[in-house]
C-alpha cells in the first residue's frame, strides 16, 4: 500500500488517499504514516493530513462489514447524495449525470469527460463515440483507459448525454471535483455511485455483462465480444432501458 500511494508523500498531494472510501484510506494513511518515519518526514506528512482534512479512525474489521451491510440496505443515500451535489455544485451538474450512467471510476470518468470535450471541439467526437452502437470506446485512447491494474474498453450511453458533455467549455481534473465537494462540505462517495450502478443494472443486464461494461475482464473476452453486432446491439436495448429508468430516481 506505501509503494502504491509513495508519489503523494513527494508530490504534496493527498487527493488520490480523499477518494479512496474509509477503511481503504485509513490502511493507505497508515501505510504512508510508517513510510514517512522511515524517510524521516513525518512531520510534513502530518502537516499534509491536517491541511487535507483527513481524519485517522481506527477500522475494525468487523465495523467494515456492518457498514458494507448498511450500507447495501440504505443504498438509496447514494442517490440523495447525487442530487446534494446537482444542487449545490452547478458546475458539477452534467458530471454527475455522466458518472451515474457509466458506473465509471472516478479518474476514468474525468478523463472520458474531459476527452469528450476536447474531441467535440475539434469536430472530431467520431474518434471516440460510436453512434451505431451508442458506446464510448474508450480501447482506442489506451493512455487513459488501459491502467495496468485498471482498465475499461467500452461504456454504452445515450447520444443525449454525450452531446450533453459536449457543450461543456471547462474540463475537469479529479482534484477539482474533489476540492469542489470538499469546499461545501460534502463527501467524496464516487465508490459509491459506481457499486450503485453495478446493483441497479442486475435488472437488466448479468454479472458478466456488468463486468463487461466496468472493466473486470480480459483483453481476449472484450474483442470476443465487442466486436459481435448481436451480442453488442442487444446489450445496447438492454442498458438503455435500464438507464432509462436511473433519472426518475434521481431527478437527473
Amino acid at each position: 500500500m506505501a509503494k502504491k500511494y509513495a508519489a503523494c508523500l513527494f508530490t504534496g498531494d493527498l487527493t488520490p488517499l480523499c477518494l479512496l472510501p474509509e477503511g481503504m484510506r485509513n490502511t493507505a494513511m497508515c501505510a504512508l504514516s510508517s513510510l514517512a518515519k522511515f524517510l524521516g518526514v513525518h512531520g510534513e506528512f502530518k502537516v499534509l493530513v491536517k491541511n487535507f482534512g483527513l481524519k485517522w479512525k481506527d477500522v475494525k474489521p468487523e465495523e467494515l462489514l456492518l457498514a458494507r451491510i448498511s450500507k447495501a440496505v440504505d443504498g438509496q443515500n447514494v442517490l440523495a447524495w447525487v442530487r446534494r451535489v446537482k444542487s449545490r455544485v452547478s458546475k458539477l451538474r452534467i458530471f454527475m449525470d455522466f458518472v451515474v450512467l457509466t458506473g465509471l471510476r472516478l479518474e476514468e470518468a474525468v478523463n472520458s469527460y474531459n476527452l469528450i470535450v476536447e474531441l467535440a471541439g475539434k469536430g472530431c467526437l467520431h474518434q471516440y463515440y460510436n453512434v451505431e452502437n451508442g458506446t464510448l470506446e474508450h480501447f482506442r485512447f489506451r493512455d487513459l483507459f488501459m491502467r495496468r491494474t485498471k482498465k475499461v474498453f467500452v461504456s454504452i450511453v445515450p447520444k443525449s448525454l454525450v452531446e450533453a458533455v459536449a457543450s461543456q467549455k471547462e474540463k475537469l481534473t479529479v482534484y477539482k471535483v474533489w476540492n469542489s465537494l470538499k469546499r461545501r462540505g460534502l463527501k467524496c462517495r464516487f465508490p459509491d455511485v459506481r457499486e450503485f450502478y453495478a446493483n441497479f443494472m442486475t435488472r437488466w443486464l448479468s454479472q458478466s455483462e456488468i463486468d463487461f461494461l466496468q472493466g473486470r475482464i480480459s483483453g481476449s473476452v472484450f474483442m470476443r465480444n465487442y466486436f459481435n453486432p448481436a451480442l453488442i446491439a442487444d446489450l445496447k436495448d438492454r442498458v438503455f432501458k435500464g438507464l432509462a429508468e436511473i433519472p426518475k430516481n434521481i431527478n437527473l
